[in-house]
């Protein structure tokens, strides 16, 4: 219990609507005195999915049962971003319902992104609205998807279409659980750490370039101090704008590139998420130089980073000559962030200096888009 009351906090202000992120080791092992003083005698309903459980749904349910909470059984689905569908939001649903639950209940999402997302937003719907808790197991959604309010599925059109805005009540960001995955999953949430840098805090970009290799390879102290920068980050950045009507936009750097090719390559384990917004990235400030915005060492800078850690930069290994320009400009052209039918893309002046532009000029998007297909 000692590592549960080392954890560090990160408050999300947001009026009645404020909650704590707490950063640490042995949080799922010690949920139960955490989560006890939010649910009180509320029953309880984890939702994971079947990479995760097997690993940490029973130690969870053993703390959160220790405490006296009462928890009902779990709903396991299927792992990876298909599951951000209707028809897995449709049997989500079907269950939580079939087990009476009244709007006292709680959803505890443990996973990573798709859990938190899927579990986030039907949370938000079942009976109008019930709390839910965020325990994500993958450091992208750790330092990102837990964080902030944002829950979603996917449709045929696009990433992250469908959804709400729902805050948690708590999230336990149980740093221990990145143990257990895989060196690629641990790259996929570093682009996301990465991209906190690049928005807004470039000492923070300078720490990782000292600090990252070995934060990838597993020092916990480094995977906790990125983890509470980045979520120290973002809850900055939600505090001033929760529903995304202005500098929120920012926290979408390389992810209108990003989500064109995860859409281009129909959300299977053949482009995780993290990969994609690092290409996008690059693509991103690619486009900034092109357009005499941003220096082009930064650039180099940026990409060298990514490069030494282990993260793709570019697009042609996936391509095998099946993708197109049009078709990426497509996908694009269905952000959710268009506005009046115009992207709106986040771009910057230099590492540390991002911001939102709209009214590019649509050739040196093509060929930023060319160039990342080739490269």
């Amino acid at each position: 219990m000692s590592k549960t009351l080392s954890a560090s906090p990160v408050h999300v202000n947001l009026a009645d609507r404020s909650y704590d992120v707490l950063v640490g080791s042995g949080l799922i092992e010690g949920a139960g005195s955490l989560v006890a003083p939010i649910a009180g005698k509320r029953p309880l309903i984890i939702l994971s999915d079947e990479t995760v459980a097997p690993l940490y749904l029973g130690t969870l349910t053993r703390s959160l049962e220790a405490a006296g909470a009462r928890v009902l059984d779990p709903i396991v689905v299927p792992a990876g971003e298909a599951t951000k569908s209707f028809h897995h939001l449709e049997a989500v649903l079907e269950i939580l319902l079939s087990r009476g639950i009244e709007r006292g209940a709680m959803l505890v999402a443990l996973g990573g992104g798709v859990i938190g997302d899927l579990g986030g937003f039907a949370a938000a719907i079942a009976l109008r609205g019930l709390d839910f808790i965020q325990v994500p197991t993958t450091l992208l959604s750790q330092v990102d998807s837990s964080v902030g309010g944002k829950t979603g599925i996917n449709s045929r059109q696009g990433k992250n279409l469908i959804g709400a805005f729902h805050q948690p009540r708590l999230v336990l960001a149980d740093i221990g659980a990145l143990d257990s995955l895989p060196r690629r999953e641990v790259l996929a949430g570093y682009a996301e750490v990465v991209k906190y840098g690049l928005i807004d805090r470039p000492d923070f970009f300078t720490w990782l370039e000292g600090n990252g290799p070995a934060l990838v390879a597993g020092d916990a102290a480094l995977r906790t101090a990125a983890v509470k920068e980045s979520v120290a980050a973002k809850a900055a950045i939600v505090a001033q704008d929760e529903r995304e009507g202005g500098v929120r936009a920012l926290l979408n750097l390389g992810h209108t590139f990003g989500h064109a090719l995860e859409a281009e390559m129909g959300y299977g384990g053949e482009l995780l998420h993290g990969e994609a917004v690092g290409i996008g990235m690059v693509m991103a400030f690619d486009l900034s130089v092109r357009l005499g915005l941003c220096p082009p060492d930064d650039l180099a800078r940026m990409r060298h980073h990514l490069t030494t850690v282990g993260l793709p930069t570019g697009a042609a290994y996936l391509a095998k000559g099946r993708w197109t320009v049009d078709a990426l400009m497509a996908h694009m052209a269905k952000d959710k962030k268009v506005k009046d039918g115009g992207i709106t893309f986040i771009l910057a002046r230099g590492i540390g200096q991002a911001f939102a532009a709209r009214g590019i000029d649509p050739e040196p998007v093509r060929a930023v888009v060319a160039a990342a297909l080739a490269a």
